[in-house]
């Protein structure tokens, strides 16, 4: 069953193969301002060296520390990988608070599916897991979840969620969604749960 995880090295061969469908879909780019597009840009030619790979993993995983963050204007973060066995899914970020910019485009959580796990629910389980951690383990309810007013799959993923639409700026469209209610619903055996 797929869970989210810390990032790990164990699922290198899968999340490269991940990367290269990233790319093939144009992330990666300059304008691209997504984590997985900034990660690309920095580490895409250097990935497939396990020192570096294991570095990488040690980094994405040291974000909730205000000394790591703190000076890249960051706010702390759980990075999450999907995965099932040693297969890569998707990854999710799990910012504990938010700033200015997050409060109006960004919100608490992101997520990406890679292109060929898609249409098959990752997207809404990761997001309900997400829910289950944001409130138990973090403290945040209720949750921000932001998605471009162009991307309907999403939408309907926070929708699925308990998304409650609040607001359109610019490109985003914003949704509150009450994190607690979700995990009394989900209860203690959610799929997608969190694990080591």
């Amino acid at each position: 069953m797929p869970q989210l995880i810390a990032p790990t090295v164990r699922v290198q061969t899968s999340f490269l193969q991940a990367m290269a469908e990233f790319q093939a879909e144009g992330r990666g780019a300059d304008e691209d301002g997504s984590a997985v597009g900034r990660e690309i840009r920095k580490y895409a030619d250097r990935w497939h060296d396990p020192a570096v790979f294991a570095e990488y993993t040690a980094w994405l995983r040291s974000m909730t520390d205000e000394e790591v963050f703190g000076p890249l204007g960051y706010v702390p973060c759980d990075n999450l990988w999907y995965v099932e066995g040693d297969t890569y899914l998707g990854r999710l970020g799990l910012r504990h608070r938010l700033n200015d910019f997050l409060y109006e485009y960004g919100g608490h959580i992101g997520y990406d599916v890679r292109p060929t796990a898609r249409r098959r629910g990752h997207a809404t389980a990761m997001l309900r897991a997400a829910l289950l951690y944001a409130h138990r383990e973090v403290g945040i309810d209720p949750v921000l979840v932001t998605c471009d007013d162009t991307n309907t799959a999403s939408r309907r993923v926070i929708e699925a969620c308990g998304g409650v639409f609040e607001d359109q700026r610019e490109v985003k469209l914003r949704y509150w969604i009450h994190a607690a209610a979700g995990s009394e619903a989900l209860g203690g055996a959610a799929h997608g749960a969190v694990g080591p």
